[in-house]
C-alpha cells in the first residue's frame, strides 16, 4: 500500500457549529440537503469521518498537515462510496504520482460511523 486512511466515529450528530468549521460551503448546503431526504445517516458526522480518513491518508505521504478547508468531499447516499478532491495537490506517491485526491469506503453499522481509504502502491515497471 502507498497510504491508508481510517477513521471510525460514534454515529450521532456533531456538536454544535463543528460543520461550519470543517466544511466548505458545497458541502454544508449538500448535508443539509440530505438529511432533509434521509434523516436515518448523520451526514455531518459522515463528512467529518471522510475527511479525517482523507488526512490519515495523507499525511503519510506528504508529511505535513492539511486543513479541512484544503478537500472537498462527495458521499455517495446509496452506494457507500466517497471521493475527496484536494485542492491544492502538494504531494506525490512513491514513484512521482501527484496526488490529486481519493477514492474511500464507508458504512453506518452498530452506532459507527466507518469511513477508509487505501492507495495500492504504484506497479513498478520491468516485474
Amino acid at each position: 500500500m502507498a497510504t491508508l486512511g481510517v477513521d471510525a466515529e460514534p454515529h450521532d450528530r456533531l456538536p454544535r457549529g463543528v460543520l461550519d468549521r470543517i466544511a466548505l460551503p458545497a458541502e454544508v448546503d449538500w448535508v443539509m440537503r440530505s438529511t432533509a431526504i434521509d434523516g436515518s445517516v448523520h451526514w455531518d458526522r459522515l463528512l467529518f469521518c471522510a475527511k479525517e480518513a482523507v488526512y490519515k491518508a495523507w499525511f503519510p505521504l506528504a508529511r505535513c498537515w492539511l486543513g479541512f478547508e484544503d478537500v472537498a468531499v462527495s458521499l455517495e447516499r446509496p452506494r457507500g462510496t466517497f471521493t475527496a478532491r484536494l485542492r491544492a495537490p502538494k504531494s506525490l506517491l512513491p514513484g512521482g504520482v501527484p496526488v490529486t485526491g481519493f477514492a474511500g469506503r464507508w458504512r453506518v453499522d452498530r452506532g459507527l460511523i466507518l469511513t477508509a481509504i487505501a492507495v495500492p502502491a504504484p506497479r513498478r515497471s520491468g516485474g
